[in-house]
């Protein structure tokens, strides 16, 4: 049985559109600018919340991992919940606990209060995280007005990772590491007024269950690889944690594919992957992510502790990525109307790698106006080709699927993540000299950045944007 969510559901698809068409975009990029942001503000605030609350080692490092661990290990069922019960629903849901959460956690006592509420952060943002890309395209159905929408949601995640640091550095050193979560609850509370007052309700499709077995054998997957990759800078590979982390992850894997083979409603359809678009898609997302967010938390430590900047200056300086990737999201939106996405997916990995291999090849202590450049090129390239992948993976998928599809594309994109952080920390803290490890970093990002090109070759149609309309 497939029955609207709330009032206006039934509206034809062109009025959706019309009216206030920058209102939905506003609501559902708040939501999702609080999620990305609430992964990096929180590092620099990370020493002083240590030190204030007498947290252990163990405590500060789940400060931070806890909610990437939920985050990651949620978003498919987020997605697949938003198919099922509407995904303005499950989105406002999501608002609601996050901003629940991040209050919970500006009040947190001690450092355990702190990780649980860390961890209730994390479930809020893998409800938004799908439904925001379920909720553009519900609401902008014209290919162009849908690139343009795109294209400012992919920004909001370039402009809240790079400007993390720097809002965070401002916080900390004025008004105390608390405000670090509270300033998310004006955003949430003005997310949430602009979604229910400007965002169409959603269908709900009551008739499709909810297999819970696979969706736990999925968190268990995500979960434990995203955890095994934040480790896995920490310790040796050959760790027995390591090692019995990676073979669970297997194992969980292995269920899943095969709870999926046997069920009647899976959660992701294994013919949805025989998709060159949806797979290859959501296959770009984790090399772009990987290179991007390596670049900015290895650029953060080597501004700090390599030379010796506060928190608030290496926020000022990890700026210009952060400028770029705005108007590099807005160019490409205008840009895909004429062109289609294949050329500028390419040509924004193309920038990215040439970008980091620059970094690399600037020596080991470059001035710094040598690196404005390689950020630069960096933060355009990632954002300039997100609004393309994204598209790819969105128009892939059935309508019935658009959460899912969305859940798919974000957890490779937060993998990629993970994983470019734990590399570029483990590069950092074995290399003979911090700049060694620094410039190895950027190598290897700048391969993730062509390997992504390569596959927007194969994955992304050719076609125009205004064809594939036709």
């Amino acid at each position: 049985m497939v029955r609207a969510e709330g009032p206006g559901a039934g509206r034809p698809e062109g009025d959706r559109a019309s009216g206030r068409p920058l209102a939905p975009l506003l609501a559902v990029c708040a939501g999702y600018f609080m999620v990305i942001l609430d992964v990096t503000v929180v590092t620099v605030a990370v020493p002083v919340v240590g030190r204030e609350l007498s947290a252990s080692l163990t405590g500060i490092q789940w400060i931070t991992d806890g909610y990437t661990l939920v985050f990651a290990g949620l978003l498919l069922t987020g997605g697949a919940l938003g198919d099922r019960l509407g995904n303005r629903r499950v989105f406002c849901a999501g608002v609601v606990v996050f901003t629940l959460a991040s209050a919970g956690c500006g009040l947190a006592p001690g450092s355990g209060a702190l990780v649980a509420g860390r961890l209730v952060e994390g479930l809020g943002a893998a409800l938004i995280v799908p439904g925001s890309l379920a909720l553009l395209q519900q609401a902008y159905p014209s290919p162009a007005e849908r690139s343009r929408a795109f294209g400012l949601w992919g920004s909001m995640a370039g402009v809240a990772a790079s400007a993390g640091p720097l809002l965070g550095g401002l916080l900390v050193t004025t008004v105390g590491w608390r405000w670090v979560f509270f300033v998310n609850l004006p955003v949430g509370c003005a997310c949430l007024l602009l979604t229910l007052r400007h965002v169409p309700a959603s269908v709900r499709r009551a008739d499709r269950p909810v297999d819970w077995p696979a969706q736990c054998a999925l968190v268990a997957t995500v979960a434990l690889l995203t955890a095994v990759l934040n480790e896995a800078g920490r310790h040796d590979l050959t760790d027995p944690l390591i090692l019995t982390g990676a073979g669970l992850c297997l194992s969980a894997a292995a269920a899943f594919v095969l709870r999926e083979r046997l069920a009647r409603d899976p959660v992701l359809p294994l013919r949805l992957l025989r998709s060159r678009r949806m797979s290859g898609g959501a296959a770009i997302g984790l090399p772009f992510n990987f290179a991007f967010y390596g670049m900015i938390f290895t650029a953060s430590l080597y501004f700090q502790h390599g030379r010796g900047l506060t928190a608030l200056r290496t926020g000022i300086a990890l700026f210009p990525a952060v400028a770029m990737t705005m108007f590099a999201s807005v160019l490409s939106g205008r840009l895909a109307r004429r062109t289609g996405h294949r050329r500028l997916v390419v040509t924004g990995m193309l920038l990215g790698g040439a970008g980091l291999g620059g970094w690399a090849a600037a020596g080991p202590a470059p001035d710094y106006l040598l690196l404005v450049v390689p950020m630069m090129a960096a933060g355009f390239g990632t954002s300039f080709a997100l609004t393309g992948s994204t598209a790819t993976v969105m128009s892939a998928a059935p309508e019935s699927y658009s959460g899912t599809a969305s859940g798919l594309f974000n957890t490779a994109r937060q993998v990629g993540s993970a994983a470019g952080v734990a590399l570029g920390g483990s590069l950092l803290a074995v290399s003979a000299g911090f700049a060694t490890g620094l410039r190895t970093s950027m190598a290897i990002g700048a391969a993730a950045y062509l390997t992504a090109a390569a596959l927007a070759v194969f994955c992304v149609p050719r076609e125009t944007a205004r064809h594939q309309a036709a």
